[in-house]
């Protein structure tokens, strides 16, 4: 799990099992941010539409933008935010970029730690080339 900046440049990353849910990966990836300030916006997709999300984003002030589930009952999302979903492509962009590194890619690593290592080291090279 990764969060960019406005310019679709890594700002955290995150790594974990394929078992748990994006929703619950969320907060722990927003606390391994390098920058001091929280963002204004989390923008993601169908799967973050969740209530409980949306009330612990807002403890930190960051609000969250996603297009509601098919199935959601009541509906909460304000549709002149919801025109900033647009700008998700930055994210894929990010995900792009990391997906030049082979290592990434095929996932040579055996253990975590090691991969996440891999991972910031193509975070660094994706931020220098953009310095």
């Amino acid at each position: 799990m990764a969060v960019a900046d406005r310019n679709g440049l890594p700002v955290a990353v995150c790594v974990e099992s394929a078992t748990p849910h994006e929703v619950k990966l969320a907060e722990s990836t927003l606390v391994q941010m390098v920058i001091p300030e929280p963002p204004q916006n989390l923008i993601g997709d169908n799967a973050y539409d969740s209530d409980q999300l949306d009330t612990r984003l807002r403890s930190y002030g960051i609000e969250l933008i996603s297009p509601h589930r098919s199935n959601r009952k009541n509906r909460t999302q304000d549709l002149r935010r919801l025109r900033r979903y647009c700008r998700r492509w930055k994210i894929e962009r990010l995900f792009a970029w990391l997906q030049n590194f082979r290592r990434l890619v095929v996932r040579y690593e055996r253990y975590a730690e090691n991969f996440l290592g891999m991972l910031y080291l193509g975070c660094c090279l994706i931020l220098l080339r953009h310095i």
